[in-house]
């Protein structure tokens, strides 16, 4: 099927329905950024998403797009709950509840830099990361892993592993109420129990960085970010756990499909009803993943505060944050019951919305929006009447493979590079490193500025980096 774009805005474009299209695809982007149309896999994904079974107003794309498992990484759909609106592990990928946060260090970079050398040291050996590098809470019996998919951020909080404040300022209070550790496989849960406060590997990392510019002052304030403060993004998910719930939950719905008269165009979009056995036990399992998602967050801060006590004799490091971009949430939108999927894209809530803490809902929601290594960071914030069920970008979104990535560079000559440019690097492996290479992504500031100009959200500050830690 040929996909055809009509310019909408300079920064929106719209594919018309067609085929077994039940609503059209809307991709933000400016020209620069749009795919090729001759060979981009991605938009094809958004016309696929478009004939989901109660899909409404449209199947969307993020600036930051790029070919994912049946959704686009950057993509946005939404299925209403009450007309046979379906749900699938798909628009959720197989990293459920990869997210950001970001800790905030009452320290100006200027004080840090003479001790950066000590504190990456200091965080490289916290740190746990890589494919099976041990984790910062070694739990004790099964029951431990129970309470942390029921309980979340609450749980670890409860049990010393951070302060009350951080769960007004992750999203849902740090626990989604809907999870059943009933529904994750015993091979899921095996894989969870020994990662809980690990990094992993791939496009996660661990990132010292300083704000280095700031766009909107009265925002900025509120978020609590000034020139030169240090920060520290961590960016990372559910690790094996949420992997092996998507890959059970794929297989279910493959085989139940038939059952409910449901035919997709790819069999990576397997999908079942929200309101069927099959989509509330995904559901409940996806909800478990969130909470461990969001521990893991909670435990690398913990080790991360550590570190800069240790280093710095200041460990507050407060969470402006923590947001989760492989997520889909029963929400209300026009007064229906909507199932939100989005993967690859950051949920930004607007100005007064409830669901923010006191001191955020005048501004609106902080959205995290981290660049490949070396390259720095964005927030954002969320903005009234947000299009794409307010959604926004979640990163600078790959350009190159990770095999293209690995062939463009060495590790040493990539470390020397970052070095030079006064960004320290603690990476696990050189094939990490170079895999994650900055050009194997798309230009983020041209990313970001797409994303304000099509409405998504503002932007409120620019973060560069001092340091780095990889898988």
């Amino acid at each position: 099927m040929s996909v055809g774009l009509v310019e909408e805005t300079p920064y929106r474009w719209r594919i018309e329905r067609q085929g077994a299209m039940r609503v059209p695809g809307v991709v933000f982007a400016s020209r620069a950024l749009l795919p090729d149309l001759s060979e981009e896999q991605a938009l094809g994904q958004v016309v696929n998403v478009a004939t989901l079974p109660g899909i409404v107003e449209a199947s969307y794309a993020m600036p930051d797009m790029h070919w994912g498992y049946g959704f686009p990484i950057g993509g946005v759909a939404a299925t209403d709950v009450d007309h046979d609106g379906v749900v699938s592990p798909g628009g959720v990928g197989f990293d459920i509840s990869c997210g950001v946060r970001l800790l905030l260090a009452d320290l100006h970079i200027d004080r840090l830099r003479p001790r950066l050398t000590a504190l990456m040291d200091a965080l490289d050996v916290t740190i746990p990361r890589g494919m099976r590098h041990g984790a910062v809470w070694r739990l004790r019996r099964p029951a431990e892993l129970e309470e942390i998919l029921t309980g979340g951020v609450r749980y670890a909080v409860a049990q010393g592993h951070g302060r009350d404040g951080d769960l007004d300022h992750c999203e849902d209070r740090g626990a989604v109420a809907d999870a059943d550790p009933a529904a994750v496989s015993a091979r899921a849960r095996q894989r969870g129990l020994e990662q809980v406060g690990s990094l992993g590997s791939g496009n996660h990392f661990l990132e010292v960085e300083t704000v280095a510019e700031v766009y909107d002052e009265p925002i900025a304030r509120s978020y609590g970010l000034w020139p030169g403060r240090v920060c520290v993004m961590i960016h990372t998910g559910s690790r094996g756990l949420g992997h092996q719930i998507c890959t059970d939950f794929v297989r279910t719905m493959q085989a139940a499909m038939h059952r409910y008269g449901i035919s997709v165009p790819d069999k990576q979009l397997a999908c079942a009803p929200v309101s069927s056995p099959e989509g509330q036990a995904y559901l409940a399992a996806m909800a478990a993943a969130a909470n461990y998602g969001r521990t893991n967050r909670q435990l690398l801060a913990e080790a991360t505060r550590r570190a800069f006590e240790r280093v710095t004799g200041d460990g507050e490091l407060a969470l402006l944050y923590d947001v989760s971009h492989n997520l889909a949430k029963l929400e209300t939108h026009r007064s229906s019951r909507l199932c939100v999927h989005r993967k690859g894209a950051t949920l930004a809530l607007p100005p007064g919305h409830p669901d923010l803490p006191d001191d955020l809902r005048p501004v609106g929601q902080p959205v995290l929006v981290p660049g490949s290594m070396g390259v720095g960071s964005y927030v954002l914030a969320g903005v009234p009447d947000g299009p794409a069920f307010a959604s926004a970008c979640h990163g600078a979104g790959r350009r190159l493979s990770r095999h293209q990535a690995a062939r463009t560079t060495k590790a040493a000559r990539l470390r020397a590079e970052l070095e030079a440019a006064g960004i320290a690097v603690r990476g696990a492996s050189a094939r990490g490193l170079t895999e994650e290479t900055p050009c194997a992504y798309k230009d983020l500031d041209a990313v970001v500025d797409a994303c304000a100009h099509a409405g998504l959200a503002r932007i409120v500050a620019r973060l560069t980096p001092v340091g780095v830690v990889k898988g």
